[in-house]
């Protein structure tokens, strides 16, 4: 399905040096505010109290989320978990205060406002539990690096593979380096959703890369530069699709989705537009400089292809 095609070849690669200069600078970037600044981590992360809550009614989120903040919390997650009646806040830990003493001051808060408020349950989450998280997320990052490796090495060759784990890795510290400059808070969410966007930009190194794959087979007498500027020129139509019906998903959380979603869509929102730019100008421009060739992906079938012994000599492809 296309919405239009275009005719001439767009010369990518002849701007992949200065694009990728920027990417470079970007990435450096990125790491200097991880380095720097660090990640604001979420409770899960650090320890803190898990409090739930029940209202008669439906609660306004909004409300509760002013109370909580006139108590000195600041970013606090308030958020309904099961009915439209039942809160979850999740509350950092406070020097000189246990857990205890956390909920029954907020409790005593939202009673103020709504005397309906009752108490669920409140437990405390230890930074035993948040080392554990931190430790289980960085082996899913890598585990997912690694599937992602065998798999386009196996499918296409190992230039591939490298060419996408760099982007791939690209999109993702520049999503931790927005977090990190900003003082987003990445939580749990945030994670799945860079877990979300390897896979979503590998997807789109893929399509790239099979129609190099196929554009080597048909274009016989291009130059690397020039079939890998033709494939990602007919696969134009395809990513504004593709993307933009994506795109207009995640926006519709990053505006509608509240608080709770607001920092899982922007996380995907970045990735996905940076996403589309690593597999575009960084994974196949990567591949070029790695020196990928049409025996890469296509094997002769004899000893003299292209010569007289050769069965396919002649042939339209």
């Amino acid at each position: 399905m296309e919405l239009f095609r275009i005719r001439k070849d767009i010369p990518f690669m002849k701007h992949a040096i200065v694009l990728n200069a920027i990417s470079l600078i970007t990435f450096i970037l990125a790491v200097f505010f991880l380095t720097t600044r660090g990640l604001h981590l979420s409770v899960e992360f650090t320890g803190g109290t898990v409090m739930e809550v029940a209202y008669e009614q439906p609660a306004d989120l909004e409300s509760v989320r002013k109370v909580i903040e006139s108590l000195g919390y600041a970013d606090v997650p308030v958020q309904n978990f099961g009915t439209s009646r039942d809160v979850l806040l999740r509350l950092p830990v406070q020097a000189g205060q246990s857990s205890g003493q956390q909920s029954e001051t907020v409790l005593a808060a939202l009673k103020a406002q709504d005397p309906t408020v009752a108490l669920r349950r409140t437990e405390f989450v230890g930074p035993q539990v948040g080392q554990e998280l931190v430790a289980n997320g960085l082996k899913a990052l890598g585990l997912v690096i690694v599937g992602i490796m065998i798999y386009l090495a196996v499918r296409f060759e190992w230039k591939y593979a490298v060419s996408a784990i760099i982007a791939n890795l690209h999109d993702v510290i520049i999503i931790l380096g927005f977090f990190a400059f900003f003082q987003w808070e990445f939580s749990l969410a945030v994670l799945a959703a860079v877990l979300a966007v390897l896979g979503y930009s590998v997807n789109e190194s893929v399509v790239i890369f099979d129609r190099i794959r196929e554009s080597f087979r048909r274009q016989r007498k291009m130059s690397t530069p020039q079939v890998i500027d033709h494939a990602i020129t007919s696969t134009i139509s395809r990513t504004i699709i593709t993307h933009g019906s994506t795109q207009i998903m995640v926006l519709s959380m990053l505006l509608f989705g509240g608080p709770t979603l607001f920092y899982f869509a922007l996380a995907l929102t970045i990735g996905i537009l940076f996403g589309i730019y690593s597999s575009v100008f960084v994974a196949a421009a990567i591949a070029m400089w790695l020196g990928i060739k049409r025996e890469d992906l296509i094997k002769p079938t004899g000893k003299n292809e292209g010569g007289p012994d050769d069965p396919n000599a002649g042939a339209v492809v």
